[in-house]
């Protein structure tokens, strides 16, 4: 026997989709999917008994991070820093558990992370995840590959001596969900605008990229400045993850192949508040110039229809897991994004590239019931992110959420 509807009473709807927020909303919903969604007519009204009233606040959908380094904990402490990169993967279980706590309790039910050289995050998955209350997909490269004694060590690992990008690729016995690529360096903290070359040749890519979608994964490849973002996507990778300085051109290109972009902007907000924590020789005039530049490319994005996925880059310095996504999404909302429009960033832009999307992205008809509730109006959005009333999963309150965190452990790194 079926369950018999339910319903929802919206006062606003932020379906994902980018368009225009809705009010008044009556939402069906069957067997924990969503069935109809109308715009709600007081002379039509449902048995009462069946009808969750939220008339005072916005619903929205589930939402998801596409890079995040679950390892890793935002602080700006260099003792905590330095001792959290030698931590093992024993020592850092209940710290990924608290990072993916965090995450949930900002209403993030997927992430995808950025890599691990110990694979920790993989191994957290075998071992810990279904054992903890917060249900949060987890997805992850792995180990990110980078060119010996470049940038990348800290969460990858590089081809041995005389073995190519490919042969490292098939050797690797405990790959991940996707194949990260690490085709440049750090942005300069001191130096405006300074580039790095890239790490590997196009045909290096490319036989990379070609091999990995023969096994129907995804290439995110760390790219800043023109030539290493131009190599990644003649190489056809599928994201391009931070993409400082890549240029008009590039960005174009992004639009016309599809490409994600995941321009990670908030990292740079973050040193620009700390820049003596994240290099000795930062100067925080470079590194707002920095972020200005980031939000030009944002804005030029926008409007030439690159598909942007929203991803924090979280674990960096000052970029705090969950809270963070609020804050990314702020800036997204500077660079000339509405509201809807930064959401579906986090949403249905994210699902795709997550290739999620059968179970999050929308509130629309035949999807999954999964849906936050801010209490409020949308001016108090992005902020109100951090104070859910509630997370639906599957049609019904989550019961492992609570309201202002109350129950949260601290899991600051110790």
């Amino acid at each position: 026997m079926q369950n018999r509807p339910h319903y929802i009473l919206a006062g606003r709807c932020i379906d994902g989709s980018g368009e225009p927020i809705r009010d008044r909303t009556l939402i069906t919903i069957e067997n924990g999917f969503f069935s109809a969604i109308e715009n709600y007519n007081s002379s039509d009204t449902p048995d009462p008994a069946f009808v969750t009233d939220l008339s005072h606040g916005i619903i929205l959908p589930a939402l998801l991070d596409s890079h995040v380094h679950l390892c890793m904990s935002g602080t700006v402490d260099p003792a905590a820093r330095k001792k959290q990169l030698k931590l093992g993967c024993e020592d850092l279980m209940p710290v990924i558990t608290g990072h993916i706590a965090q995450q949930f309790s900002h209403g993030v039910l997927a992430v995808r992370d950025g890599g691990d050289r110990h694979r920790c995050i993989l191994r957290y998955r075998q071992e810990q995840q279904g054992r903890n209350r917060e249900p949060v997909r987890v997805l992850t490269g792995g180990r990110a590959f980078h060119r010996q004694d470049r940038y990348g060590g800290l969460i990858g690992g590089h081809p041995a001596a005389g073995q190519t990008l490919v042969e490292a690729y098939e050797g690797d016995d405990q790959p991940g969900d996707v194949v990260k690529v690490i085709n440049s360096g750090l942005n300069s903290l001191s130096v405006f605008a300074q580039k790095t070359p890239p790490q590997f040749s196009l045909q290096e890519l490319g036989d990379l990229v070609r091999q990995v979608k023969k096994e129907g994964k995804k290439v995110m490849v760390h790219a800043n400045g023109v030539e290493a973002v131009q190599r990644a996507l003649e190489a056809g990778c599928d994201s391009i993850e931070h993409g400082f300085f890549m240029g008009r051109e590039n960005i174009e290109k992004m639009a016309d192949m599809r490409v994600f972009w995941v321009p990670t902007v908030y990292t740079m907000k973050a040193c620009a508040h700390y820049a003596q924590n994240c290099s000795v020789a930062a100067e925080r005039g470079v590194i707002e110039r920095n972020l200005a530049h980031q939000l030009e490319q944002l804005s030029h994005a926008r409007a030439a229809g690159v598909r942007v996925a929203l991803g924090t880059d979280a674990g960096s310095i000052g970029v705090l897991h969950g809270e963070a996504l609020v804050e990314e999404m702020k800036l997204f909302m500077q660079a000339g994004y509405s509201l809807p429009e930064a959401i579906s960033c986090a949403t249905e832009n994210n699902a795709h590239l997550l290739g999620l999307q059968s179970d999050f992205g929308r509130i629309g008809v035949g999807k999954p019931a999964h849906f936050l509730v801010a209490r409020g109006t949308p001016a108090q959005l992005p902020r109100k992110l951090q104070y859910l009333e509630a997370i639906y999963l599957d049609g019904s309150p989550s019961t492992f959420y609570r309201k202002f965190r109350r129950e949260m452990p601290d899991h600051k790194m110790r």
